[in-house]
């Protein structure tokens, strides 16, 4: 195991500020304090630290519907991110973007996205972007497996591997598109077996086990980085809530979910592992858990006493595309 005890710990941490960040989350919903739509990570979190634990400031990232992992995992301000879920002006979006579309530039993070597949394309071109400055950045792209439906995953993959780009596309695969397991709409066994049609390298990651994760994405990514093409990776993982916050899983099997949650979460599985090494000890953990509970508290606090934005703000940073002409098409 070639990390340090202070670097398991900053990982341990990652992996349990998403897990009690998406935790807080379904508490705060339930209450009726944040509005919307929330879709939870928690269950996912040995993937976006995994894959992250390999990104700098200046790669770049796409995310999902179900982006706040990936957000923590990169770097966004854990604050803004909550302020931006109260609809405070504090938030990464001034509070008016929610959860489906937290974003954060100066992190590398292009956003989350209500569109199913949409951060893919954008990856692709920010690929395409870095090939074309001659920089040695990377781009990956977040997305479930439902996503491998949609047109603009074939079309991204096809130009991705034509051109060699240096993008890593992450299919976080739950078993589920919303509440259709997948074997009902894919017809193949593995989302990696779509990668031969486009010529591209394909792995398999246990996506609930964060070192699993992290040596393939970090192949991956070097081989990105060193200019030798895109890699699509399959983490098989689960989410441990429904769908959203009030979706009560009446679809999934419940001894499958149960075994999940309970034999295979990866916050568990992590610790149990770096235990066993001698690494760190039960109470190094239970003291994170600790100062990360402490934190969010903190969060929550700032973010329910920072103002709304202005009226004066309702337009700002909203942009269309006027072709011209007059409301009623004169």
């Amino acid at each position: 195991m070639n990390f340090s005890g202070t670097e398991l710990r900053e990982v341990y941490r990652k992996l349990r500020t998403i897990r009690s960040f998406e935790e807080k989350l379904q508490e705060l919903v339930s209450a009726g304090k944040i509005g919307g739509f929330m879709h939870l990570y928690a269950g996912e979190e040995a993937v976006a630290v995994g894959v992250c634990a390999h990104l700098g400031r200046e790669d770049l990232l796409g995310s999902t519907h179900r982006g706040h992992g990936h957000c923590i995992a990169k770097g966004v301000d854990v604050k803004a991110m909550m302020a931006e879920l109260f609809g405070r002006s504090t938030g990464t979006n001034r509070g008016k973007g929610g959860s489906m579309h937290i974003a954060d530039v100066d992190t590398g993070m292009l956003g989350a996205n209500g569109i199913v597949g949409g951060g893919i394309p954008l990856v692709t071109g920010a690929a395409l972007t870095a090939q074309v400055k001659g920089t040695d950045n990377v781009a990956v792209g977040f997305f479930g497996d439902g996503a491998t439906n949609q047109g603009q995953f074939h079309e991204s993959l096809t130009m991705a591997s034509n051109w060699k780009l240096p993008v890593v596309y992450v299919c976080e695969n739950n078993g589920f598109g919303e509440f259709t397991p997948t074997e009902f709409v894919v017809p193949v066994k593995d989302i990696v077996e779509r990668a031969g049609s486009y010529g591209m390298r394909s792995v398999i990651a246990d996506g609930m086990d964060f070192f699993d994760v992290y040596e393939k994405a970090g192949e991956a990514i070097d081989l990105a980085r060193r200019g030798e093409g895109p890699t699509l990776v399959e983490c098989k993982t689960y989410r441990f809530y429904g769908h959203y916050v009030g979706d009560q899983t009446p679809y999934r099997n419940k001894e499958e979910a149960e075994d999940w949650i309970q034999n295979r979460d990866p916050l568990d599985l992590f610790e149990t592992r770096v235990s066993e090494a001698g690494i760190l000890a039960p109470d190094d953990f239970r003291t994170v858990d600790g100062e990360v509970a402490t934190y969010l508290a903190e969060v929550v606090e700032a973010a329910e006493a920072a103002p709304e934005p202005e009226i004066g703000e309702l337009l700002t940073d909203v942009y269309v595309n006027y072709q011209g002409g007059s409301p009623d098409g004169a």
